[in-house]
């Protein structure tokens, strides 16, 4: 699941997220450790534009401090970057970052990357917008570098040169998982030729499948072999019957029903799903949490 608190823009954030902040996300992240949960996520924007703020808010906390914050007070569930701008930096801050912590987690790191949208992000940080395509596919070529084995990694391109300067701690985990995020074709593309797997950014359940083969043509064109994650983010859930409106497009009803809609995201190919629950409270929420994870998730 994505973290709450973390990131509140208008599109997901729930009331009492504004007033929520450190201990509620705690709470949160123990919650889904304790209900079995793969993953928590957290989102990546270093400023939001006076243009935006009302739609988007300006409340993104920073994914590293985040995660490292919630690695110390959970026990086995991963910790994704959902997603990662990282073009946004040089791939050795990048890799600096990340690989402490994972080395700090035990292992736990799921990098998750994308292009990003905003503008003036980009601009107030001196990168080139129009350029954010091919600025991410070396990012990614010189993180695969920087995050291996080697103590001194070494990466030539036409953005970044390195080799010769040394970064410790190295990641626990001997490969990063990788995993591409957005929808358009570009981040498809990027997504089955460089990546170890794909986040989804919207797409309903009827367009997957297309996606999802698109992703699977590349691969085979481009003789790429071993395992790649497909993900995919579900509608807003909600265990049991609501006694408030929680929207149309919301999942509800008992373990069994909400496990049989979902199963159908297995048939089209999918490996994990990020879900998200409707509530009005951090403890209706984590309740929701526990609901899934003793009830639904054996369905499944």
């Amino acid at each position: 699941m994505q973290l709450p608190v973390q990131s509140q823009s208008t599109l997901y954030a729930e009331g009492w997220e504004a007033e929520a902040g450190p201990d509620d996300l705690l709470e949160i992240a123990r919650a889904a450790d304790r209900a079995g949960f793969d993953y928590l996520a957290g989102c990546d924007h270093v400023a939001i534009p006076r243009r935006l703020a009302a739609a988007m808010s300006t409340v993104w906390y920073d994914p590293v401090a985040t995660l490292a914050f919630l690695a110390a007070a959970t026990e086995r569930v991963r910790l994704l970057s959902h997603v990662a701008i990282v073009g946004l930096r040089h791939p050795l801050l990048t890799a600096k970052q990340y690989a402490t912590l994972d080395h700090l987690s035990g292992g736990r790191l799921v990098l998750g990357v994308g292009a990003g949208h905003v503008q003036e992000e980009f601009e107030a940080l001196g990168v080139d917008f129009r350029q954010r395509g091919p600025v991410l596919d070396e990012c990614l070529d010189a993180l695969r570098a920087a995050l291996g084995p080697e103590e001194f990694p070494e990466h030539h391109g036409k953005l970044y040169d390195f080799e010769g300067l040394g970064q410790r701690p190295r990641p626990a985990q001997d490969r990063v998982p990788v995993w591409v995020g957005g929808s358009s074709p570009p981040a498809v593309r990027r997504a089955a030729l460089k990546g170890d797997g794909w986040l989804p950014q919207g797409d309903p359940r009827d367009r997957l499948p297309g996606q999802i083969a698109r992703i699977r043509e590349l691969r085979e064109q481009g003789c790429l072999q071993g395992p790649f994650t497909v993900g995919a983010i579900v509608e807003p859930l909600y265990v049991g019957t609501p006694r408030w409106e929680v929207g149309r497009r919301t999942l509800t009803g008992g373990p069994r029903e909400l496990a049989e809609s979902l199963r159908a995201y297995r048939a089209m190919g999918v490996h994990q799903i990020q879900v998200r629950f409707r509530s009005r409270s951090r403890s209706e929420l984590t309740d929701q949490i526990a609901a899934f994870g003793a009830e639904v998730a054996p369905e499944l």
